[in-house]
């Protein structure tokens, strides 16, 4: 099981937190600096994997794949394969950047409704849910166009109604 999906810069802030356990939010950030501290003192030319300690038991193991400025951390049991988590971490990557088009960190910062989107149209709650890139990408789009559809005064022009009858 995916315990949590973390992406943090080179700096060390964190871009993107999703926790698939209840966990105060004083250990969250805990977390978030022992995984960074982990993952970035490592030479790219390293392992991906990390066994646990620290906050989770031995069993936990940390995967990470790191991409220009940002560090991709996939906190996982012992159920989950090594492989197929560094796979999964691709086709995320990969549906980000189809969805913004080669994506930065900016594209994290200013469009998280649509990150956290992608996220769960690939992982929700701790188990993988879809890693075809296209059925992700069609998922995105028909949000989008939904999203365009919609009257963003809809709710408004229902209460306008009712208070003029």
């Amino acid at each position: 099981m995916i315990k949590a999906v973390l992406i943090i810069n080179n700096h060390g802030k964190p871009r993107l937190i999703k926790f698939y356990e209840l966990i105060d939010v004083e250990k969250q950030q805990q977390v978030v600096r022992e995984c960074f501290n982990s993952v970035s003192k490592r030479s790219d030319r390293n392992c991906n994997f990390l066994e646990g300690g620290g906050f989770w038991s031995k069993e936990t193991k940390l995967i990470y794949r790191h991409y220009a400025t940002l560090y991709f951390i996939f906190c996982v049991d012992s159920s989950e394969s090594e492989l197929g988590i560094l796979d999964l971490i691709q086709v995320f990557v990969e549906s980000l950047d189809k969805t913004f088009e080669n994506v930065c960190e900016l594209d994290l910062i200013f469009n998280m409704d649509k990150i956290h989107f992608v996220l769960d149209e690939i992982v929700m709650g701790g188990l993988v849910l879809e890693t075809n890139i296209n059925e992700i990408n069609e998922a995105l789009t028909n949000q989008n166009k939904l999203e365009k559809n919609e009257d963003p005064l809809s709710g408004l022009k229902d209460v306008l109604n009712r208070v003029q009858r």
